[in-house]
């Protein structure tokens, strides 16, 4: 099967576009190579890619108009859109950035895949939709109106833009909210590698709310295995939705949420703490309050993906840092 894998360089598109090539299909990658972060590291991704004959890469922006004509002429059977800019506290100094990737480029994403018989359109949400809900463990039943970040605005957007081309124009499209993930190949930016690099090089690491956190940490093969069962299994409409009573996780057009995290929220200290165990060091912490957008504590309900496609995550935080500090040593070989 042909796949369209948005954001190939990135450490989600890296490790989805991997397995489908590991299985047999092809993979038309695309990313910008921005300079979000370091580029050499989105370059390293994509070398491993490109030793699979499966694989093709287009360095191309998905809010330029050029995507359009790469859906055109390759013709895609169907996307995995994991391409966006990233991160909470980023929207708070270049908003722009997020209106241009994630609203423009998710827009041409519906249109090419809307106009050249894209058979499923898997896309990337994030848990952080679900800002200032506090019923935990939180449900794609719930209502997720009150984002406290541009970030998860953008992405609760993607959401309702889809729902609109499923129902407009039958075009099947899955949103995957994803929780916190982690693990080899992952973001400088993230918690886990900045953590990491604090403590070898004997540095106080930030820790925001005082330590008081706590995250539903998913390891990056499982998001994998997540997102390949959905692409696999094609969405359609719920024949039991009903408008007097909308679920927002269904619809009566081709259009499906799935939550995907580990069902296991862990505290910020205790990550830290098997981090620490990992690296065999202790870290130094610098305690700072919470950070605007940011929310105290998330945990996913991952029933509806288990009842759908059959997989709950379940790798362990010991097991899934261990794997990605092992990664961080040889990656750049230094124990410092």
């Amino acid at each position: 099967m042909k796949f369209l894998v948005t954001g190939a360089a990135g450490f989600i598109g890296y490790h989805v576009a991997e397995r489908l090539l590991a299985r047999g299909d092809e993979v038309i990658g695309v990313d910008n190579l921005n300079d979000y972060y370091d580029p050499l590291l989105k370059e390293a991704r994509l070398d491993r890619l490109r030793r699979a004959s499966g694989f093709r890469f287009e360095r191309l922006d998905v809010a330029d108009g050029a995507l359009r004509d790469l859906f055109a002429s390759a013709k895609p059977q169907r996307v995995v859109h994991l391409a966006a800019q990233a991160g909470v506290r980023y929207s708070l100094v270049n908003p722009q950035a997020y209106i241009d990737s994630n609203i423009q480029g998710f827009l041409n994403i519906l249109e090419g895949s809307r106009h050249n018989g894209v058979e499923h359109l898997v896309f990337a949400s994030s848990s952080s939709v679900y800002g200032a809900n506090t019923a935990q463990p939180f449900s794609e039943h719930h209502n997720v109106d009150h984002p406290v970040s541009l970030y998860a605005a953008t992405k609760k957007a993607n959401e309702l833009m889809a729902h609109t081309y499923a129902a407009l124009f039958k075009l099947p499209c899955t949103g995957l909210r994803f929780f916190t993930v982690y693990g080899p190949w992952g973001r400088p930016d993230m918690a886990l590698f900045r953590f990491t690099r604090g403590i070898l090089n004997d540095e106080p690491i930030e820790v925001y709310n005082y330590g008081r956190m706590v995250r539903d940490f998913t390891y990056i093969d499982d998001i994998v295995e997540g997102v390949v069962r959905v692409v696999d299994a094609v969405a359609a409409p719920d024949p039991a939705w009903n408008g007097d009573a909308p679920d927002p996780a269904t619809s009566f057009a081709p259009y499906r949420l799935f939550n995907i995290g580990n069902n296991q929220p862990v505290p910020l200290l205790d990550f830290i703490a098997a981090l620490e165990e990992a690296l065999g060091r202790k870290a130094k912490l610098e305690l700072l309050p919470i950070q605007p957008g940011d929310v105290p504590s998330t945990m996913a309900d991952v029933s509806e993906l288990e009842a759908a496609v059959g997989f709950r995550p379940s790798t362990t935080i010991r097991d899934g840092i261990g794997r990605f500090v092992n990664w961080y040593k040889e990656y750049y070989g230094t124990d410092r």
